[in-house]
């Protein structure tokens, strides 16, 4: 059982970084990665080291991920006034 979830919990965190790199809208590689960073907490809860897990789920998957959809969406809003793309 236990052999199972580990291999469900690696083969998931290799389809989220996959998707991370394959997705060309840059929110949705984000929230890839914010997955990636959940079963990364997971496997280290699984294997045992629950500080570990929950510093890697606050501060990877929490606010990193607030950090990078901020940061996403503030370039995203500089335009300029005669329709350039701000650059």
């Amino acid at each position: 059982m236990n052999t199972l979830l580990h291999m469900a919990v690696l083969a998931l965190l290799v389809l989220a970084a996959f998707f991370a790199l394959w997705f060309k809208d840059l929110v949705s590689s984000v929230i890839a990665l914010a997955v990636f960073s959940v079963m990364t907490a997971l496997e280290f809860y699984i294997l045992q080291a629950p500080d570990v897990a929950i510093a890697e789920a606050a501060i990877g998957a929490g606010l990193s991920t607030t950090i990078f959809i901020i940061a996403i969406r503030a370039c995203g809003k500089v335009k300029k006034s005669d329709g350039g793309d701000g650059r």
